[in-house]
């Protein structure tokens, strides 16, 4: 279609060449807004149809999420057991356990006591000559074996209350922090299997149905916002200066009950079309330059894509 405008315009311009123009001829043209994910699946539910109207933020469609429903599962339990083993690695012992150590060293005082108490006593009965010095080594034996042993206690209830070591603790809270981005990306391709309308406007186009397989990143719907229509024009070259971006034109087209203000949004910077010629002064009009101009959003819906219209710029037959 575009081939066959650039042919019309072409015409009319050489046309025209000898007269002032009032008026040039152009084209509505739209830019789509093409929903997909980047996730492939099988399309589960399409909501809506072409040529509904929608709303920003309303529901477009939602692709099969079984998988990415089990893996998010998975990463959250994995988040749980990682928080949980941090927090035991960094409690200490549990009370039991302490208990139990208490009375381990309980007991172990009164063997020493013991201990003590006999040394000193075969010390004495050694001195006084009643008992072999071997009674005595054995006594002290004895006495340094409980004494290392209540001090083993003592050092195991000290750790018991204790969490563990720095180096696990770090190793723990690294092992949660990797859990945790597991789970944000399982959210986040869980979410992009449900996809919502970005902007307000029209479903041009639907391009799967319910139960096809949507390829990643392939477009399921086509969306036209009104702001997205815009006016290709052509302009000869002597006019090119008398344009500005921001500029007023009227838009006039079948059926259209007054015309459509729009401004002037793109100026090309090269041209379109040209005559097999070189750029001499006398056929240098013949150049023509692409113009874009977009209308309000509220008055773009009274065009449609491929429409022709007249676009009057103010000043132009001044100029020429």
């Amino acid at each position: 279609m575009k081939r066959v405008w650039w042919l019309v315009i072409a015409a009319w311009l050489a046309g025209c060449a000898e007269r002032t123009a009032d008026y040039f001829p152009g084209y509505a043209e739209a830019e789509y807004v093409r929903l997909a994910t980047p996730i492939a699946g099988t399309l589960a539910k399409l909501y809506v149809n072409r040529g509904d109207k929608v709303t920003q933020n309303a529901p477009a469609f939602v692709l099969e999420q079984e998988s990415e429903r089990a893996a998010r599962e998975e990463a959250a339990s994995r988040v749980q057991r990682a928080q949980a083993q941090l927090a035991n690695l960094e409690k200490g012992r549990r009370p039991e356990e302490i208990t139990a150590i208490k009375a381990q060293l309980s007991q172990a005082e009164a063997s020493l006591q013991l201990s003590e108490s006999t040394f000193a006593r075969r010390k004495q009965l050694v001195a006084d000559k009643f008992i072999s010095p071997a009674n005595l080594d054995e006594s002290r034996s004895a006495l340094e074996r409980d004494q290392g042993r209540v001090k083993e206690l003592r050092s195991q209830l000290r750790l018991a209350h204790l969490g563990a070591r720095s180096d696990e603790i770090d190793a723990a809270r690294q092992e949660l922090k990797a859990a945790q981005a597991q789970l944000a990306q399982a959210d986040w391709r869980l979410a992009q299997k449900t996809q919502r309308m970005p902007v307000a406007g029209e479903v041009a186009d639907t391009l799967y149905r319910e139960g096809e397989f949507v390829q990643a990143g392939s477009p399921v719907v086509s969306l036209l916002p009104p702001q997205n229509i815009k006016v290709r024009f052509f302009i000869p070259e002597p006019l090119l200066g008398t344009l500005r971006l921001g500029q007023n034109v009227a838009l006039h087209c079948d059926g259209c009950k007054a015309p459509i203000p729009a401004k002037i949004s793109y100026v090309s910077s090269s041209p379109e079309y040209t005559a097999p010629l070189i750029y001499s002064k006398e056929n240098r009009a013949t150049l023509v330059f692409m113009i874009e101009a977009r209308p309000a959003p509220a008055q773009a819906q009274l065009l449609h894509p491929g429409q022709p219209v007249e676009v009057h710029l103010a000043g132009a037959k001044a100029a020429q």
